[in-house]
């Protein structure tokens, strides 16, 4: 007959490990990566996936907000604030190269991002 104890604290861990693998503030597979797209996801976990891109200048970038919650993109520096309800997305168009940094203003904390754009 198994231990109850013993059961129970395997279950908890394996429950902790489910729950933490969502949690931390890197949201890409390998931290520093750089994917080249012009397509970010925030899925549900207060993220933007990729959080880092690349981009050539005059390339519209749309973020999909697949999250339940209301997110926000704002490029630094930038008055325009782009806000996503749920299942809506935006759109910004980057001319000019250079690393321009982007924020959700609702949730400054966990959800930030990069849109490098890289000369012709």
């Amino acid at each position: 007959m198994p231990h109850a104890g013993r059961t129970s604290t395997i279950a908890l861990t394996v429950l902790a490990a489910i729950l933490l693998s969502g949690c931390g503030p890197s949201n890409t597979a390998t931290a520093g990566s750089v994917a080249t797209t012009n397509q970010v996801d925030l899925p549900p976990s207060y993220v933007f996936r990729p959080d880092a891109i690349q981009v050539t200048p005059g390339t519209t970038v749309t973020w999909t907000n697949h999250d339940n919650f209301t997110h926000s993109v704002q490029v630094q520096g930038q008055s325009d604030v782009h806000v996503m309800k749920p299942g809506e997305s935006a759109q910004i168009t980057f001319d000019q190269p250079g690393t321009f940094a982007y924020v959700c203003t609702l949730h400054t904390q966990n959800m930030r991002g990069t849109v490098t754009v890289r000369g012709t």
